[in-house]
């Protein structure tokens, strides 16, 4: 079920109202690392491959925007065959592929915003490294951004026409977006607005997603959905808002799919009463964190970096 251009994703990047306070709880309790740090941001790895995983950026905003989603494409030509197809399918591109020198993570690379506002970057040849050994309970990569849509249909088109992605399934709330093994990278959420819903943080495997979520407790951030085994991408989950009002996942064992997985839809995706994932012993998502998931919007007129 593979884009024929985007590899994976790689990482996002934010406006943050307090930079020191973000950086204090991203790296001593979520668990990332500062990778770079630059004149009014830093990037945070995890222990995976990617260079970084989460940008945040010092910005005079009384809370969070969203700047971009940054995509990995599998060649530096699909960059050009990726502007094309998404001029076709009314974007608009911000910057042409071409060297991004200012990414401390290099490489290059086109920006484009999407007919409803939404920037994505799409990279080749940025820097990896060697995966370090995972880390009980520390992230090793992003495994899935999750962005409403006041209009599902016609975000679901753009993802497959300008990045080809593929729908792995469909259910009353949400279209999950394949473009590699993992069964979702982006998912567009049923919404009457185009806010960022969550981002999604691969833990190691299943106990540290319980560890994290103890740890976040300890430090004042508690659980907000979970712990639960969503249905499409049979991941583990515990969701919380960090101190900004952002929606971050812990998740670990996301279904790893092929050519041969068959998309299913609102019909195939339904739970007995009570029920809101596979093992129905978390109570629904309560209403601080369904607002907290409709409050981070994009900056406007695009990104600058």
């Amino acid at each position: 079920m593979s884009s024929p251009w985007i590899a994976a994703l790689r990482s996002v990047a934010l406006n943050i109202p307090d930079l020191a306070r973000a950086e204090a709880f991203y790296t001593q309790v979520w668990k990332l690392e500062v990778a770079h740090r630059t004149d009014g941001a830093i990037y945070l790895r995890g222990t995976g491959a990617d260079d970084h995983l989460l940008a945040l950026h010092a910005a005079p905003v009384d809370q969070p925007q969203i700047r971009k989603v940054t995509l990995r494409a599998r060649s530096a030509d699909a960059l050009w065959e990726i502007a094309e197809a998404a001029r076709r399918a009314g974007a608009q591109v911000l910057r042409e592929p071409g060297p991004l020198a200012e990414d401390p993570s290099g490489g290059v690379g086109l920006v484009l915003r999407d007919p409803h506002g939404r920037v994505f970057e799409i990279v080749h040849g940025d820097a990896q490294s060697e995966p370090a050994t995972p880390r009980r309970d520390h992230p090793v990569r992003l495994t899935h951004v999750v962005l409403n849509s006041h209009a599902v249909d016609d975000t679901q088109r753009f993802l497959t026409e300008a990045l080809g992605f593929r729908l792995a399934d469909r259910t009353v709330a949400i279209a999950f977006m394949n473009c590699n093994s993992d069964h979702h990278t982006l998912a567009v959420g049923v919404a009457d607005n185009d806010a960022l819903n969550h981002i999604a943080f691969l833990m190691p495997d299943g106990e540290s997603v319980m560890r994290g979520g103890g740890r976040m407790k300890d430090a004042g951030f508690p659980i907000q959905w979970g712990p639960g085994r969503h249905g499409p991408g049979d991941n583990l989950f515990n969701y919380f808002i960090d101190p900004f009002g952002v929606v971050i996942e812990y998740t670990a064992e996301v279904q790893q799919v092929d050519e041969s997985y068959v998309t299913r839809f609102p019909e195939d995706w339904k739970w007995p009463p009570g029920r809101v994932d596979q093992w129905g012993i978390s109570p629904p998502p309560g209403a601080s964190l369904k607002e907290a998931q409709r409050r981070v919007m994009f900056a406007p007129g695009g990104q600058d970096a």
